[in-house]
């Protein structure tokens, strides 16, 4: 089992206490609630707060192992994973679970100097470097072309909108709650998207409820926008426009290109993704299935791709695991069925929208506390549920003082 997130865990559960030795690897040895990070780098939440030992996890399943370690390259033909510094390990089965990255599009210095949101790491970075620039903002107004720090949010998705609302929070917490002295009226967070709405992959009323919530708590937006160029002082965009920014903070997409899944010798699709069978298996590897954001997985038997979801990592992950136990059972494998649950997004406090399979979008409040309720359930640890549902229930009655502490270590975390 290759990979701590989403689909790995959820593979490596279906197959826990069964007699089969399971060994998962990652280079970390937590794993990740991915769609909270932007709480973490916004200051809403602690890293320790998303992140639980893997090793906890399963550490009542006598039949998983958990290996700390990077995988450096696959053997297919040999049944070997390779680890960095040179260990091997053999499988009968494998899955590829290892995730994708940040898509920057080939667009001029967005790998260098824009700010991905994708891991635990990416988080705390961020917000290192947005509470550090509100302090500068304080001391020196002066450094900053508007007087106060622009803050720019590329991708109007999910993760971009929550972001660019959580960012609008901070900097009011911070002026009012705080005392910093940065001129409200200079500051801005602007989000950026080359589609012609918010939320694309929501229906379009979601997607206009998310604009117009947005623009009434002071975020500036621009549909219909492609940056062609970042650099350490702002975003150029394709009409010739510089807009100076204190960070640049990517949520435009996610590729596998650059990941373990990419060096596979497989038919690769849109994104690098690989291509795989209806049972999620490589085409001439049954043993070998690729799942959750780094597999192409079909909607269904023969259809269109899975968006790169949760939801869809924890079902394809699910799949992998059911189909090695029908194989070991000398059973034949079953294609993969997407069995969608809805999309969510929260657009600050007390706003949200909820768009289940069927039936109208929920928005507001409403939509806000169905979001709250869906993630402390997917959330790992007892702890953890506790703590995020304290600090939102407190966020839901009063601004919170929150975590704002610049730690200096982020910057040296992989």
């Amino acid at each position: 089992m290759i990979g701590g997130g989403f689909a790995g865990l959820a593979a490596t559960r279906r197959l826990g206490g069964h007699a089969i030795e399971v060994t998962l690897v990652d280079q970390h040895n937590f794993h990740t609630f991915l769609p909270l990070l932007y709480q973490v780098a916004t200051a809403g939440l602690e890293p320790a707060d998303v992140a639980y030992p893997v090793r906890t996890i399963f550490g009542r399943e006598p039949n998983v192992r958990f290996r700390h370690g990077q995988v450096s390259s696959i053997d297919t033909d040999e049944h070997r994973v390779v680890l960095a510094g040179d260990d091997v390990l053999t499988y009968d089965h494998l899955v590829v679970a290892s995730g994708a990255a940040a898509q920057f599009f080939g667009i001029t210095g967005a790998a260098e100097h824009a700010r991905p949101l994708y891991t635990l790491g990416d988080a705390r970075r961020l917000r290192n470097h947005l509470l550090a620039t509100l302090e500068s903002a304080d001391s020196h107004p002066e450094s900053f072309d508007a007087g106060a720090p622009v803050f720019v949010v590329v991708g109007a998705g999910a993760t971009g909108v929550e972001t660019a609302g959580a960012l609008v929070e901070l900097l009011d917490i911070c002026i009012r709650r705080d005392g910093l002295r940065i001129d409200p009226e200079r500051s801005r967070v602007v989000l950026v998207d080359t589609g012609d709405r918010a939320l694309p992959a929501f229906r379009p009323e979601a997607g206009r409820y998310a604009v117009k919530t947005l623009t009434s708590r002071g975020v500036e937006i621009r549909l219909g926008t492609s940056v062609i160029e970042v650099t350490p002082d702002g975003v150029r965009f394709a009409d010739g426009e510089f807009l100076p920014a204190a960070a640049v903070i990517w949520a435009a997409g996610v590729t596998v290109d650059g990941t373990l899944a990419a060096t596979l010798r497989t038919p690769h699709g849109r994104g690098g993704r690989v291509l795989v069978e209806d049972d999620l298996s490589l085409a001439g590897h049954p043993e070998v299935f690729v799942v959750g954001d780094a597999a192409a997985v079909p909607l269904r038997p023969g259809g269109e791709t899975c968006p790169q979801l949760a939801q869809v990592a924890i079902q394809s992950g699910d799949h992998a695991g059911r189909q090695i136990l029908r194989r070991m059972a000398g059973a034949e494998t079953e294609p993969f069925t997407y069995r969608d649950k809805g999309v969510m997004a929260t657009i600050g406090r007390r706003a949200g929208v909820t768009q289940l399979r069927r039936g109208p979008v929920i928005s507001g409040t409403p939509g806000w506390f169905a979001w709250l309720g869906l993630h402390l359930v997917y959330l790992i640890g007892y702890r953890n549920r506790l703590t995020v549902l304290v600090n939102w229930f407190w966020r839901y009655l009063d601004w919170p003082s929150g975590p704002r502490l610049i730690v200096a270590d982020a910057e040296t975390e992989p």
